[in-house]
């Protein structure tokens, strides 16, 4: 006689699958460096006195869409992004200058940056190789993803350097400046930004647009993840101007949409519009440079 066979329920429903490290609750999109021993101050190497580092001033936010946080130049994604407001990859993909570290707190400890973007004056494929030569705004990028802090989001460590026959040193107030150039070009602002008049309170947004993909950027400014002080960053002596500290202590969060794909019915078929008319933002930069000088 054969065995009997218990009869059997219903199968249970499938485990709910993990969010995305993009879409995890982060309460800001991102998670405070310094609540797990990580610090908004990158590691500098050879600083006089030793020890000083640069702050990451922008963070774009893993609230953003995930086709944006992708580390990737292909499908609208990170590099694509930065090059929608005006910055590229290096000069022929060659790296220049040092490496600089940062700890997230995301348990991945100190880790040399991911990549240096460089303002490319116009020309997504070679302008970086000028401003390597000239100078200009720059960043260098951490992507947030350690297994105890799995955010995704993009920290980003900002400035506007001098020229290479100055050492590339940072320019008068060039952490402040850099960051809101860097919001001015990504929001498409028509005027430099008040860098002595933006406040924890101050927003901006726009549109740009590169090979056919267009995003739409919010930036709210934020205080707290970073002091106003000089204690402790590159180039403090130089940086800080006309009696205020080296930096100001916001920290500019970017919030990324991808409004428009190819192919899409608003596509202008064009390789790029709305991209920051880069002449233009780099004489007014360089002028400004110049005034804080001289003031």
């Amino acid at each position: 006689m054969p065995a009997m066979v218990a009869a059997r329920g219903p199968l249970p429903d499938p485990p709910t699958p993990a969010l995305p490290p993009h879409k995890r609750s982060t309460n800001y999109g991102y998670y405070n460096p310094m609540d797990a021993g990580g610090s908004m101050l990158t590691q500098v190497q050879d600083t006089y006195p030793p020890g000083l580092g640069e702050p990451i001033n922008v963070i774009i936010s893993a609230y953003s869409d995930s086709q944006v946080l992708q580390n990737s130049l292909a499908n609208g994604g990170l590099i694509n992004y930065f090059q929608s407001f005006g910055f590229s990859t290096e000069c022929l993909g060659q790296h220049a200058g040092s490496d600089q570290a940062a700890d997230l707190g995301d348990g991945n400890g100190y880790l040399n940056e991911t990549a240096v973007i460089r303002w490319d004056y116009g020309d997504a494929n070679l302008g970086t190789c000028q401003e390597s030569v000239e100078g200009g705004n720059h960043f260098r990028y951490w992507i947030q993803n350690g297994q105890s802090a799995d955010s995704g989001a993009i920290f980003m460590a900002t400035s506007y350097e001098m020229p290479i026959a100055e050492q590339h040193n940072i320019v008068v107030n060039g952490y402040n400046l850099g960051r809101d150039w860097l919001v001015g070009n990504v929001t498409s602002q028509s005027t430099i930004l008040p860098t002595p008049n933006i406040t924890n309170t101050s927003t901006y947004s726009g549109q740009t647009s590169f090979n056919n993909f267009t995003y739409a950027t919010t930036v709210t400014y934020v205080s707290g993840l970073l002091q106003n002080t000089s204690d402790g960053i590159n180039h403090y002596q130089s940086v800080a101007v006309n009696g205020f500290n080296a930096i100001d202590g916001l920290v500019a969060v970017l919030t990324v949409k991808m409004v428009q794909t190819p192919g899409g019915s608003s596509s202008s078929g064009a390789q790029w519009s709305n991209r920051p008319a880069g002449l233009l933002w780099t004489l007014l930069a360089i002028s400004f440079a110049i005034l804080a000088v001289l003031l």
